[in-house]
């Protein structure tokens, strides 16, 4: 009998590519991990590594055998969820990936609402955008994820899970209250409206800041940046101290500095939509959908 153990190693080298990254995945040294793989070379009487220096690459046969891995580990979750659906009551740990700027908002009063409802649950919470928030969820290091998509980007859903929408969080402008476009009406903002101010956004390698430079384009202009950062906490703080317009999501908008105030935008498609992921199957188990009750009433 392989050790189970032993090809979630391989799987994750197989993922992140270096022994060091699969060491410090699992919190142990990478002579431990090599060692490991090579009991497993053992176990299968094959060649599942190939060593180059001190590049290590999976050969065909260890290909195949973390592909035949994922099946293993997808039957194990499959068991033990049909254990768990036996359960009058979710029970046990549930280890949640939350982008960051829901953690306050979502995941906190989350924790707090399982927890008192079900107290045989234990909620652990873990900081990631939403690639990283997958791969979580891919490697079973993750029960549930949530993330997000910016619609005006079209991300197609990651392969290999299974998502349900939330809510729709519109992009709202930051503006100073003196701004021209900070009407006291409250009527939507056109981008066109902002083009000559000097901008805040978030690094273009970024979902939002991507999102937002695509949709100044599709307005006409290029915004002249002055500020880039990708917490919305600090860009709030400096639109607040250079009166530069931002746009960020409604949800992290909400405890805004009296000198200034959010306006929606009048192009509707610049928006996330914040979505619940798991794993094929696990959205029919009773903790899922005590998590997705709780956060039906958050958002």
């Amino acid at each position: 009998m392989l050790d189970v153990r032993r090809l979630i190693l391989l799987r994750d080298l197989a993922a992140h590519g270096t022994v060091t990254a699969v060491a410090e995945l699992h919190g142990v040294t990478p002579s431990a991990v090599s060692q490991q793989l090579r009991l497993l070379e053992e176990e299968t009487r094959t060649r599942l590594l190939e060593r180059t220096g001190r590049a290590v690459h999976l050969t065909a046969a260890g290909h195949r055998l973390t592909s035949d891995t994922e099946k293993v580990l997808a039957a194990l979750e499959q068991a033990q969820n049909h254990l768990d659906s036996e359960a009058a009551e979710p029970a046990g740990p549930l280890h949640l990936a939350c982008f960051p700027s829901a953690l306050a908002p979502l995941a906190a009063p989350l924790t707090t609402a399982l927890e008192r409802t079900h107290p045989g649950l234990r909620v652990h919470i873990t900081e990631a955008e939403p690639e990283a928030a997958a791969r979580l969820l891919l490697q079973r290091h993750a029960d549930v994820a949530l993330i997000y998509r910016y619609t005006n980007l079209a991300t197609p859903p990651t392969p290999g899970l299974e998502t349900q929408v939330l809510h729709v969080d519109p992009l709202v402008a930051v503006l100073h209250r003196d701004h021209a476009a900070a009407r006291a009406d409250g009527s939507p903002v056109e981008l066109r409206e902002l083009a000559d101010s000097p901008w805040i956004t978030a690094p273009a390698h970024t979902a939002c800041g991507a999102a937002v430079l695509q949709a100044c384009r599709t307005a006409g202009f290029t915004p002249r940046i002055r500020h880039t950062c990708s917490d919305f906490a600090a860009m709030i703080a400096l639109a607040a101290n250079g009166g530069h317009p931002v746009l960020i999501p409604r949800m992290a908008a909400t405890h805004l500095p009296p000198a200034l105030t959010a306006r929606p935008v009048a192009d509707d498609r610049l928006a996330r939509t914040i979505e619940i992921a798991a794993r094929p199957g696990a959205t029919h188990e009773p903790t899922f959908a005590a998590c997705l009750a709780a956060l039906r009433t958050l958002t």
